[in-house]
């Protein structure tokens, strides 16, 4: 079973460092998405239609929104990972076009040959994570100089303009909009996806190719990402139970919850939260 080690959270976004052994269903998020090798084995994650390796030298890149899985090959050893989920308007202050982490296109490429200087920030992070998790601060620090690293290295940076001005277009249809804003809304209990098509007055078929089209993901992925960051939100920040939690976000069963907590984030809501108050 996979292991978290560490992880730290903050207007950056959060970082873990994970012990993987159990592949990740497919899934998304709403952050810039960067996977980094620490130590073990070779692996790999599917990105889109891509299967892409992550190792020593290459780095696992994914866009805001795209689809994306870990695919652990139970034959072979596990593999420390150091996971970043970075908020766009995080990075914004940094540049204001790098606001487009959050959307399609801003990673050339689902993966890359990481640097000299990326390597040995990357076991920084990690290090200084095991070492001085209450040190957030220096987490921010080291994750800032990281981030710039991979994104100079891997990114069209000076045309992001035109890409946030495209992301934009590409999710302007407003019935589409609109029930993002209802998933958003419900904190992705309502389940149904068919309500959603009623709701923006189009077919299922319709609705569920103009999302995908729009917003990069099909609605059920869509729903999932809004019910993991709620759960992710309510695990870190709010003193309540995770019975209560799961109830809340509409689970049958509390066991049904954990296991899909531990589906998108690699390990269990208990643990998820356990580990993370080190960094209090």
């Amino acid at each position: 079973m996979s292991t978290a080690l560490r992880i730290a959270h903050g207007t950056f976004g959060r970082v873990a460092l994970l012990d993987m052994d159990c592949s990740l269903v497919r899934h998304a998020h709403p952050h810039c998405h960067v996977l980094l090798k620490v130590e073990g084995a070779d692996t790999q994650f599917s990105v889109g239609d891509s299967v892409c390796s992550l190792t020593d030298t290459t780095a696992v890149l994914v866009d805001g929104w795209q689809p994306h899985a870990y695919v652990h090959d139970p034959s072979r050893p596990r593999t420390l990972i150091l996971a970043l989920y970075v908020e766009p308007q995080w990075l914004k202050e940094f540049r204001p076009g790098w606001a487009a982490s959050g959307a399609p296109g801003f990673f050339g490429q689902p993966s890359g040959e990481v640097s000299p200087r990326i390597r040995r920030l990357t076991m920084d992070l990690a290090t200084d994570m095991m070492m001085r998790p209450e040190c957030v601060a220096s987490h921010e620090t080291l994750l800032s100089d990281l981030m710039i690293a991979v994104i100079e290295r891997f990114t069209p940076w000076r045309t992001f303009p035109a890409s946030i001005r495209e992301m934009n277009i590409s999710s302007s249809d407003w019935r589409i909009r609109k029930a993002a804003e209802a998933m958003r809304a419900t904190a992705g209990t309502t389940t149904n996806i068919d309500q959603f098509a009623k709701g923006a007055g189009l077919s299922r078929a319709h609705f569920f190719r103009l999302f995908e089209s729009s917003i990069g993901v099909p609605p059920k992925v869509y729903l999932n990402v809004v019910r993991i960051e709620h759960a992710v939100d309510a695990v870190l920040h709010q003193d309540v139970a995770v019975n209560e939690i799961s109830e809340r976000l509409g689970f049958a069963e509390p066991a049904h919850f954990t296991r899909f907590f531990r589906n998108h984030a690699g390990v269990g809501p208990r643990e998820f939260r356990n580990v993370s108050r080190l960094a209090s």
